[in-house]
């Protein structure tokens, strides 16, 4: 394994990702399971992507914005398991130092990304709902495409700032993580700097892009369902909620396990829960998002009926 000498101590150059080897009789059925997985989710996605380009009645805020988030999760699928799935077969759980940080970068800004994607189409949805009269004004194609970019270069420059950061930290000794990609908290366990100030920063930009797009997202929706309330029609109540209702199950699944997966580290003897909350957070919600937007969404589910 190469190295580099530094004030007379050894730098580890390469880290260990210990994934799932604790489960070795189980290394080719979780293969065939991730690589199942995977393959949905990339189908799953890439269907979408198709059908609301190739529709010109899909050519609205909402597809728009959903466009955006298969986008997000094919690279998010794209980031993670191909290493993982090659560990599966070739037993090499190793990954370069510049890889590992190449990972955690990519990582970390499409969670950022996701985020703000989330709030972006939460504010759609109550523009849709509660201004219904003014909707095609205010969310023009010009403020579409700002608030799409504006998430992609947010999550872009927070990844950016904690990777810079992270990568000014030793790693001696400790090369080994507990995990099955390069995270936050497992790589700072392996350092034998002070994780202190990145520590800090991370928090205070964790709480930028994560709590309060939720504080948003959870505002928008106290909203929506105040105004939902006020329609005296139960199909008027049924058909303006419904609009929601897909978004609505991807905050929730998308947070509930962000909460567990960054909650759990501080709990003593968790480890192994964190590892199977990360995989619903990183691996299982990709492959979801798509069959909660194909069967609950009624226009694309005609969609593919015509094709």
């Amino acid at each position: 394994m190469p190295a580099t000498e530094k004030q007379n101590q050894t730098y580890i150059t390469e880290f260990i990702l210990l994934g799932f080897g604790d489960l070795p009789d189980l290394q080719i059925p979780l293969f065939l399971l991730f690589l199942l997985i995977y393959m949905v989710t990339m189908m799953g996605n890439t269907l979408i992507l198709l059908v609301v380009v190739a529709k010109q009645h899909l050519h609205t805020p909402m597809y728009f914005f959903l466009s955006n988030l298969a986008c997000l999760e094919m690279c998010y699928s794209s980031t993670i398991l191909p290493k993982l799935l090659a560990g599966f077969l070739t037993g090499d759980r190793s990954i370069s130092y510049s890889s590992c940080m190449a990972q955690f970068f990519t990582f970390a800004f499409l969670v950022g990304v996701e985020c703000y994607l989330l709030a972006v189409m939460s504010y759609d949805r109550y523009l849709a709902v509660c201004k219904p009269l003014h909707y095609i004004t205010l969310m023009n194609g010009q403020l579409c495409i700002t608030l799409a970019a504006g998430t992609w270069v947010s999550g872009f420059m927070i990844s950016l700032v904690i990777t810079l950061m992270m990568s000014q930290m030793v790693y001696c000794d400790r090369s080994e993580i507990d995990h099955f990609f390069c995270d936050f908290t497992p790589l700072i366990k392996c350092s034998c700097s002070d994780t202190f100030l990145i520590e800090a920063v991370t928090s205070l930009m964790a709480a930028a892009c994560t709590l309060l797009p939720f504080l948003f997202i959870a505002a928008s929706y106290i909203l929506i369902i105040i105004t939902v309330l006020r329609i005296p029609s139960a199909a008027g109540r049924q058909k303006a909620f419904s609009t929601c209702s897909s978004h609505l199950l991807v905050v929730t699944l998308f947070y509930t396990t962000l909460i567990l997966v960054y909650m759990l580290p501080k709990l003593h003897n968790l480890a192994a829960f964190n590892k199977l909350f990360s995989v619903f957070y990183t691996i299982v919600t990709p492959t979801v998002n798509p069959l909660i937007y194909t069967l609950r969404n009624k226009e694309i589910r005609g969609a593919l009926g015509k094709e």
